[in-house]
Formats: structure tokens, C-alpha cells, sequence
């Protein structure tokens, strides 16, 4: 999904943020600023050491939301112990387990895919694919083969491994691959190898508008309309952004994941090697396997960020996950008032960081 908030707003902020040595026991940034600014709710959970924090303003702690693309990190992990289990090698071509589904397959590897090097163009943003969504039905269905079709009609935007260019057609060919490996659905493979080892009880891959469907209410405002209750919405992103999860959850995944216990050590490392990321929020932000390495001047943090219909969620940890902050706003990055892009990631470095205002 979309990435930014606005990224002019977090460049501007940089300076602004404590430096490593700042205080961080128990500063708690409030959030009536977020709905001051036009947030219909919002979620935000601190970890400073071993004091946990998690608190909501028109919602309620412990509310599941859609995470959107913290989505891929899941999803990247699994290829990971995949990779560990000797079942692919992130150097396979898309070809091998997916012929004739993306032009130069092969040409294009697993590596690729997670790394968004692959020079696949993003789905996301084709008029076509929101037209059933804008039209009134919620509940349409987009299979994941369609949406590649759609977004391989496009030019490519660069060569197999030439350039990084975010994409979440990237992660349907992945969580098609991940299918094709197991001979499995890729929200039981997630249930199996992530949700349920970890006790995420409250997180599940979302296939439908339905079940499991977020008690936090989504909200979008379409072009020319009123603000719309979207929680219905089939999440057609899949593999790259239709997960459903809580603050807690998430939280527990990137701190278990950052201390190895989802991925063994040397395909972690891997994970970690990251390339620059061009476009992201932060100067100097960087991009590896499924997962974002953003800088900050309370040391560097390691996440992902999404925004989905109804929803924005940022998560960020630090390589320890002694330090975490995870904040939503239940209203998609397009939808909220102009400002609040700037006051969302003011809360969130702040909380990262242990600073007041």
C-alpha cells in the first residue's frame, strides 16, 4: 500500500527529535493532538525496557485494525524459514515456481521480490483496481492473479535487480510462491508459522471483509463524498497488506523477529541487509527483506509502515525491541485532513524516543 504520510513533514521534524541521550522513563506524548486534527481514533503503545504502554483516544486498547503492509514483513519471514528449510533459495527465479505469471521471470528472483528490486510495477493506485470499491461493493473480490495481471500491463519500472522501486505486486507473486511451496493457503501458512508459535491470538490474514473483521472501525473519504465506515471492505491487498492485527500483537512479532526467533540468524542478517530507500519518510531510510530501517536520533529503528483503506499504522523497534512504539489512526493516509500527517509522526518519534512535548 501507499507508504508516506508526508514526507516533508517527517524531514521536518528530524531536527526536532531527542538526541540518544534523552530521558525515556515515562514520558507518554498525549494524543489529543491526532484527533484534534481530524483522526476519527488512534492507538499507540510504548515499550521502554520492560515497561509496556498501550492507550487510545475514541477507541480502545487492545482494538484490532488492519495493518496493511507490515503485512510484507509476515509474509517475507515465512519465505525466510522457507529458505532455512532448504525448500527455495532466495536466488531462484520467479520462473521455477510460478511460470509464465510475470514477464522475465526469469530473470527475476525470491530476493528481488522481498528487496522490491524486481522492477514489477505496483497494482496500487490503477484506477481499475478501487473502481468496484468506489462503485459500492465492499465485498469484491480481487484474486491476486488479476491484480498482477493488471500491474504487469504496465511498463516495468526498471531492470530485474537494477533499481529499488516499491511495489506490492511483488508480494502477491510472493505469497504465491509461498503457496506453491507448501501446497498450502497462505493464511494457514501464516497461522502455522508465525501467528500461532508466537501466541498472536489476535491476528489472522484477512480474505474477506468479514472474518476477522477489525473492531477498530476503518474510514475513508472517497472523492466528492463524505467520510465512508470501510471496515467492510474486502482487503484486496493480500499477501501485501491484509492482515488484521493488534498493537500488542504487532509489537511481540517485530521484537521476537529482531531477536531471531522466527528466522534463523544468518537468513535474519539477510533480512537486514538493506538497500536506500529513494522515497521513504526519513532521510537516510533504508530498505531490506520485508523490512525498513529508519533513522532516528534515538538510534535506528526497524519496522514498517502502512496505509490501507480505513487505516494508518507505523510500527518501529529498535534492534533490541527494547524500545517500540506502534501508533494507528483509523482513517487511511488520503482521507485524513491536511496537517495531520505531520502531528501522526510527531506522536510517533516521540513515543519511539521517550520524549514529551
Amino acid at each position: 500500500m501507499p507508504r508516506t504520510l508526508a514526507a516533508a513533514a517527517f524531514i521536518a521534524l528530524v531536527a526536532a527529535l531527542p538526541s540518544a541521550q534523552a530521558r525515556t522513563s515515562a514520558a507518554r506524548p498525549s494524543l489529543r493532538p491526532l484527533v484534534a486534527a481530524g483522526a476519527p481514533g488512534t492507538i499507540l503503545l510504548t515499550r521502554h525496557g520492560g515497561a509496556t504502554s498501550e492507550r487510545a483516544a475514541r477507541l480502545r486498547p487492545g482494538d484490532s485494525f488492519r495493518i496493511g503492509s507490515l503485512t510484507k514483513t509476515y509474509v517475507a519471514a515465512v519465505v525466510l524459514q522457507l529458505a532455512g528449510e532448504r525448500r527455495l533459495s532466495l536466488d531462484d527465479p520467479v520462473t521455477k515456481y510460478l511460470p509464465g505469471i510475470v514477464p522475465r521471470a526469469d530473470e527475476i528472483t525470491i530476493r528481488e521480490l522481498l528487496g522490491h528490486t524486481s522492477g514489477l510495477p505496483d497494482f496500487d493506485g490503477l484506477p481499475a483496481v478501487l473502481q468496484p470499491y468506489l462503485d459500492g461493493d465492499l465485498g469484491y473480490v480481487w484474486a491476486p492473479r488479476d491484480l498482477i495481471a493488471l500491474a504487469t500491463a504496465q511498463p516495468p519500472t526498471a531492470a530485474p535487480g537494477a533499481a529499488f522501486a516499491y511495489s506490492n505486486t511483488n508480494y502477491l507473486v510472493a505469497g504465491l510462491i509461498v503457496e506453491a511451496v507448501t501446497g498450502r493457503p497462505l493464511g494457514d501458512v501464516l497461522r502455522d508459522r508465525i501467528f500461532r508459535p508466537l501466541h498472536l491470538r489476535h491476528s489472522a490474514l484477512a480474505l474477506r471483509g468479514t472474518s476477522p473483521r477489525p473492531s477498530a472501525h476503518g474510514y475513508s473519504v472517497p472523492p466528492g463524498a463524505a467520510r465512508l465506515d470501510v471496515t467492510a471492505l474486502t482487503p484486496y491487498s493480500w499477501a501485501a497488506g491484509a492482515i488484521v492485527s493488534t498493537a500488542v500483537d504487532v509489537a511481540t512479532f517485530y521484537r521476537a523477529l529482531l531477536a531471531g526467533r522466527v528466522v534463523p540468524p544468518a537468513l535474519l542478517k539477510a533480512m537486514l541487509g538493506t538497500v536506500p530507500d529513494p522515497n521513504g519518510d526519513l532521510p537516510g531510510q533504508r530498505y531490506g527483506l520485508g523490512i525498513a530501517r529508519f533513522p532516528t536520533k534515538c538510534g535506528v529503528a526497524w519496522g514498517h509502515n502502512g496505509d490501507t483503506p480505513g487505516y494508518v499504522v507505523y510500527a518501529l523497534s529498535s534492534r533490541d525491541g527494547g524500545r517500540q512504539a506502534v501508533l494507528l489512526v483509523n482513517e487511511d493516509a488520503e482521507s485524513l485532513p491536511q496537517g495531520t500527517g505531520h502531528v501522526f509522526l510527531d506522536v510517533l518519534t516521540r513515543a519511539y524516543c521517550g520524549t514529551r512535548r
